[in-house]
């Protein structure tokens, strides 16, 4: 080849090089997998309305109108870390899924997280409650939006305590998230005054709580406090009903407690119980709007339930970090700095900073469930007892043990 002809080749290949380059900067395709239970205890909680409140936020946020395409994909993990981290990987792998949300279970959540940094792309998490994700398993990678263990215990654990109920025994859902709630429950319990007596672990998904409700019966503890949720925790309060538990003397403490469990139980069983929420429909002009758009779209033409509501706002402020970036920059990493960096802001929620640790702050509510005389219509099943500010809902940065808190 000739010196001019070797110049030539190589100006076309820089020019090749630079359009590539120039292309890539200019990506705007964003692939979100939505990873919960579709089929089972927690599929009332999230499932297919999880899916419905990210088609929302992808519409609202705007961005299709300026060019940008964004596919929502969906899939099941049927509440087990191998499955949840086979689809998880899969997405990542082969279908180029930039981020993975919602995932309620924590065991699942927590082992998609390490996954998710290993690959670098996001965990934009709802509906997994373990504090550990902004703990001790925190990753530079992984973002909490709505709630966690600490918030739980730190609403219904310490007021229920200082209230007077203080002696408990824990019915615990034997995993992750189970053995966080009790662990945070029962060091707020104690630190408040109260007495732990004792617990017992219960299968997930179990349908039968006999055996460890007459054991929480036979403790006398003032307050038995249910370390579980969806199908598990309405099981226990029906059966608990059958036992005469509550008109026994001791009272349950549903420590994770969501609406649709409500809906299920219906107002004549769940009146009187006490637990605490970051979101209910009809607390505002803003979060009622936008909770009936929601219902319309709802498979099942229900409310929102507290984690839908927070992967709507999550989503909301994942596109708003992208499109502050310009393009995707298939950089999980960077794209969480810039979520932490920009400062969040949506009408369900209002304002509030998202942490280093990756725990976004926002207020916590401490609910009751009205009687059935009390309830003015579908859906009106909430009474606010309390309202808890936001650096009381969230574990003190200077007690984290998450690695990325600069002290």
């Amino acid at each position: 080849m000739t010196m001019p002809a070797r110049r030539t080749a190589a100006l076309l290949a820089c020019a090749a090089f630079g359009f590539a380059t120039s292309a890539f900067a200019q990506d705007k395709t964003i692939k979100i997998g939505v990873l919960n239970d579709m089929s089972s205890l927690y599929a009332d909680i999230g499932g297919p309305n999880s899916v419905a409140a990210v088609k929302m936020a992808v519409e609202d946020s705007g961005l299709k109108a300026k060019g940008w395409t964004i596919e929502v994909l969906s899939g099941d993990h049927q509440n087990k870390p191998d499955i949840g981290v086979n689809i998880a990987r899969q997405w990542i792998d082969a279908d180029k899924v930039d981020a993975i949300a919602d995932t309620p279970s924590s065991g699942v959540a927590l082992a998609v997280s390490n996954l998710v940094k290993e690959k670098n792309a996001v965990l934009l998490n709802s509906g997994a409650a373990t504090a550990d994700l902004t703990g001790k398993a925190c990753t530079p990678n992984t973002v909490s939006f709505t709630y966690d263990t600490y918030m739980l215990a730190n609403g219904t654990g310490k007021a229920l305590t200082k209230a007077g109920g203080d002696s408990w025994f824990f019915l615990t859902a034997d995993y992750a998230f189970g053995h966080a709630l009790e662990r945070d429950t029962g060091a707020v319990v104690t630190a408040t005054g109260g007495k732990v007596l004792g617990g017992v672990k219960h299968p997930l998904n179990t349908a039968d709580f006999s055996s460890f409700l007459l054991q929480a019966q036979s403790s006398k503890a003032k307050i038995i406090g249910l370390a579980n949720a969806g199908g598990d925790t309405t099981n226990a309060i029906k059966q608990a009903a059958e036992f005469g538990i509550v008109q026994g003397g001791q009272k349950l403490a549903a420590l994770l407690l969501f609406i649709n469990d409500v809906h299920s139980l219906g107002l004549k069983t769940a009146q009187g119980l006490t637990f605490t929420e970051s979101f209910y429909w009809d607390l505002n002009d803003q979060t009622r709007e936008w909770s009936k758009r929601f219902q319309k779209v709802s498979p099942k033409g229900s409310m929102p339930s507290m984690t839908v509501a927070g992967l709507y706002a999550e989503i909301l402020h994942y596109l708003k970090a992208m499109e502050a970036l310009g393009s995707n920059p298939h950089d999980g990493a960077k794209v969480v700095a810039k979520m932490k960096e920009l400062p969040t802001d949506d009408p369900l929620f209002g304002k509030g900073p998202l942490r280093q640790d990756g725990r976004r702050l926002i207020p916590a509510y401490l609910f009751e469930v009205k009687k059935p005389e009390e309830s003015k219509g579908p859906w009106d099943y909430y009474k606010l007892v309390a309202t808890i500010a936001p650096e009381d809902a969230a574990k003190p940065l200077k007690d984290s043990d998450c690695p990325l808190v600069k002290k």
